[in-house]
């Protein structure tokens, strides 16, 4: 389940093959507190994309692109908050500051990813300039799906941070308060929002959604 790759730390695989079932961060509040059709008459509709791989990168910019580009064929972020793509969308990379990123992927890749990426930045922890870090954090935080025409109306609610499309285009991503949590708000596309928040808020979060979108007939996409 570990495998040793340098004397100060272990590479875990947090998705190993086992019978034991797993769940998703919402799906106790799906169940206690209800789930919501999609209906022709909702303007708002939440999806949850359980179980993706979450990895956070932290180091230098340069040497971390390289790394990055070597590996999954797109790089870092070029500008503060904002966020890159691969082809298919269905791989992500965020700035979060200005040695840090996030970086998403489906789910069951992040294992094999930090593995390459560890390899292909190689000996850099023997500069002292030239230190950085990896970490997965998927089994932490979980990402929700806000569509629809009313989908910005919820978010005024919700979060301080100016969502208008002039202050909050496509491919923007930052972090900031949303119900008085934290968490992260991006805009992959035209009409998509995503929030990636911790599992400990999610139930919290999910009823907070709901409320603030009955107005909008909001539906649950399972």
């Amino acid at each position: 389940m570990s495998e040793q790759t340098a004397s100060w730390f272990n590479v875990y695989n947090v998705r190993p093959e086992t019978e034991v079932p797993t769940e998703s961060p919402l799906a106790w509040s799906c169940h206690h507190s209800g789930r919501p059709s999609v209906s022709e008459k909702s303007r708002v509709v939440l999806r949850e994309r359980a179980m993706l791989g979450h990895l956070i990168l932290r180091g230098g910019a340069i040497m971390l692109d390289e790394a990055v580009r070597e590996v999954l064929g797109f790089g870092l972020p070029g500008r503060p908050n904002t966020l890159t793509r691969d082809e298919s969308g269905e791989r992500s990379i965020q700035w979060l500051s200005p040695d840090e990123w996030l970086v998403i992927v489906p789910g069951g890749e992040e294992f094999d990813l930090e593995g390459k990426l560890r390899e292909a930045l190689g000996d850099a922890h023997d500069s002292s300039d030239n230190h950085y870090a990896i970490v997965n954090v998927s089994g932490g935080q979980t990402l929700l799906e806000l569509e629809g025409e009313c989908a910005r109306e919820l978010l005024m609610k919700s979060t301080p941070y100016d969502v208008h499309p002039d202050a909050f285009p496509v491919g923007k991503g930052v972090t900031t308060i949303f119900a008085k949590a934290s968490l992260i708000l991006r805009r992959p596309t035209e009409d998509r929002w995503e929030l990636v928040l911790r599992r400990s808020f999610a139930d919290y979060l999910y009823r907070w959604i709901l409320d603030a979108g009955r107005e909008y007939a909001i539906g649950v996409d399972a």
